[in-house]
């Protein structure tokens, strides 16, 4: 498996792990049965449980645009220093983002959330041979 792909089941793994700690903020926020129902009455979220919510969110976005240019690159068998690097970018800044994210830390967030904007577009660039 490539470098770039394998950076991509990182990114997913990571994608799981959130989700679950998405679910056990919400299951102490909101209380297991209230979880288990329909979830159509819930009381506001915790300031806990809204920001694992944005985390989850933040990061299936960033997934939107870099797996399928992963999964393009690895048809097309482009792979190269620009993609791995592109891929490394993206997964690591991602790790930090949530690890920063869920512990509240202000000001820097957005600034590892932009290395990750550009390890993708390094491998969008690397597909169409811009870089």
């Amino acid at each position: 498996m490539t470098i770039e792909l394998t950076m991509l089941a990182y990114s997913i793994a990571l994608l799981f792990v959130l989700v679950l700690i998405q679910a056990d903020a919400g299951t102490r926020a909101q209380g297991l049965m209230t979880m288990a129902n329909a979830r159509d009455d819930l009381k506001a979220p915790s300031v806990w449980q809204a920001r694992t919510k944005r985390v989850v969110d933040n990061h299936r976005e960033g997934l939107i645009l870099f797996a399928p240019l992963v999964l393009i690159a690895a048809h097309l068998d482009i792979s190269g220093a620009t993609t791995v690097l592109g891929a490394q970018l993206f997964f690591y800044s991602r790790l930090a983002h949530a690890i920063v994210y869920l512990a509240g830390i202000p000001m820097i967030r957005p600034l590892i959330w932009l290395v990750g904007i550009i390890g993708t577009a390094m491998i969008f660039l690397a597909i169409f041979k811009i870089a």
